[in-house]
């Protein structure tokens, strides 16, 4: 495998970490830690495990709170995406793009997708990335973009900081092949497991296909407690291969 650190994009930099195999799947991830702590270092092991599995893996770093405020984590990563596509040559190439995280990370993939505009302001359809693994993160508005307005952290919002706000109806063309994967723990963080449920039923309810829908439900574990141990690793690698 070979190793590129610190490269940077826009506000902050990511990790990539390359397999021996040409032209790989690239999975990016985003680290978790509340949108105010953790660090694209956090998933070393699990980019070396990919690309022993011969898929890359991108771990991006984004600004934080307390200096970030809603959204520029959320440009922060879009714009990571746009310049690895537009500089995938430099690496020789990437045959699929996936996008993920865990906690956090996952809420942020989450508003990738859903809100467009992220994305879509970049010249970046979201459904023409391939797959997104959303692990545990927080379908309804952060609990610190709670915490900027000055709210009680535990409240449960949907609006425009809220991927559950976002679910519409898909966009029917088959050129389109976007696949989401859904994780949460049996014992996760309050209202987390049952807030996937609302949103997973909300997306069938508008029409979205099981059969690009996947939910996981973690039984065991507390929150992310998975990751970190190979069966996240092995998880990410079956749902991109």
């Amino acid at each position: 495998m070979k190793w590129y650190k610190d490269i940077s994009y826009g506000n902050a930099a990511f990790d990539l970490c390359l397999p021996e195999e040409k032209n790989p799947p690239l999975f990016l991830y985003f680290h978790g830690g509340g949108l105010e702590a953790g660090d694209k270092g956090d998933f070393k092991a699990q980019m070396e495990a990919l690309a022993s599995q011969g898929i890359a893996t991108a771990s991006a770093n984004y600004r934080m709170y307390p200096t970030a405020k809603f959204p520029e984590y959320l440009e922060d990563s879009a714009e990571c995406l746009r310049y690895i596509k537009e500089n995938a040559e430099t690496w020789g190439g990437f045959s699929g793009y996936y996008i993920g995280g865990s906690s956090a990370g996952g809420y942020i993939s989450m508003m990738l997708y859903f809100d467009r505009h992220y994305l879509l302001d970049r010249s970046i359809d979201p459904d023409e990335v391939d797959g997104y693994i959303f692990d545990a993160g927080q379908p309804t508005t952060h609990f610190n973009v709670l915490r900027e307005r000055g709210l009680d952290t535990r409240a449960i919002r949907v609006d425009e900081a809220a991927p559950m706000y976002f679910v519409d109806k898909p966009i029917e063309n088959p050129l389109k092949k976007s696949r989401h994967l859904f994780l949460a723990a049996d014992n996760d963080m309050a209202c987390r497991l049952e807030q996937h449920y609302v949103m997973l039923r909300t997306m069938y309810m508008f029409g979205y296909s099981p059969a690009r829908v996947t939910f996981k439900l973690m039984n065991g574990f507390s929150h992310c407690a998975y990751d970190g141990k190979p069966v996240f690793t092995d998880i990410i690698a079956e749902c991109i291969k």
